[in-house]
């Protein structure tokens, strides 16, 4: 209990650091776009913590978000599936069943923007349907948690969570590498959070919106609204007591500021929210 009491207060200084930096000058004015890049249905969620009689819920929504900051530069948070399934169409291994509607370039597009305009790339963790179009993005700098960069670029073959043939290509980008909470623009306005557990360098995203307000995006801390009320940790976690931690110290952060957080593969969430090419601000 000490340690994490530690953890929680040397986050809840540094937050405090950056909410200090914006109040002095005036907040930055950001803008956040929701992506459809697919979805997945299960037949068995158990894999889940959550067993098949407590919910119906069964398909999973998959997002991609673009972040532009206002100095110009443009984030893309979480890559989706594959676009090659929007050619393909449906396709089911091992009981689940992925789609995808519209390829995430076609939706960049939509907002004017090309891949070659992704200055940043940051992916919560290097599953499947999260890094599923990331070699699409040559040009974007991967920003990446050292552990996650160790686990899923060095030690890969002997971490059977990911599949480096997804995410191979990324190995010639351009790299910013970090460890721990780190502060994206230097503004404090969108910070990359570390919450390890789910894999080696999982991390969840902090944007603090002026008009809808802070809001974090939570990566794969959570699945369902029951993992995250009950505290579900799925059975293909890396780290179950890493995740519990994590999930404590991102509901502190959202009990001290107030932030709004968006469980990413929460379907019925989605379906309230605005999509590109309208957006946050």
């Amino acid at each position: 209990m000490k340690l994490r009491h530690l953890v929680l207060l040397t986050y809840l200084l540094i937050l405090t650091a950056c909410t200090t930096t914006i109040e002095q000058g005036e907040k930055p004015s950001l803008r956040l776009y929701v992506m459809d890049c697919g979805e997945l249905t299960f037949l068995d969620i158990g894999a889940f913590g959550i067993d098949n009689s407590e919910t119906n819920v069964r398909t999973l929504f998959v997002p991609c978000y673009l972040i532009q900051h206002p100095s110009g530069q443009n984030l893309l948070w979480d890559a989706g599936l594959d676009p090659a399934l929007v050619t393909t169409g449906p396709q089911t291994v091992d009981g689940m069943t992925l789609r995808y509607q519209r390829s995430v370039v076609d939706q960049l597009a939509d907002v004017g923007l090309a891949p070659s305009d992704i200055n940043l790339l940051a992916i919560s963790h290097f599953h499947f349907d999260h890094a599923g179009a990331v070699g699409l993005f040559p040009d974007s700098t991967l920003l990446i948690q050292e552990s996650e960069y160790q686990a899923a670029f060095v030690d890969y073959k002997s971490n059977p969570v990911y599949n480096y043939d997804v995410y191979s290509s990324l190995a010639d980008n351009e790299m910013r590498i970090v460890d721990g909470d780190t502060d994206v623009f230097g503004d404090g306005s969108v910070m990359v959070i570390s919450a390890p557990g789910h894999t080696a360098g999982h991390q969840v995203l902090f944007v603090d919106l002026k008009n809808h307000g802070p809001l974090i995006l939570s990566g794969d801390l959570y699945h369902f609204r029951l993992s995250r009320t009950d505290r579900r940790v799925p059975q293909f976690n890396v780290d179950a007591e890493q995740t519990l931690a994590s999930m404590e110290k991102i509901e502190s952060l959202v009990r001290f500021r107030g932030v709004t957080l968006w469980i990413e593969h929460d379907k019925a969430l989605a379906e309230t929210l605005k999509m590109a090419p309208d957006f946050y601000d």
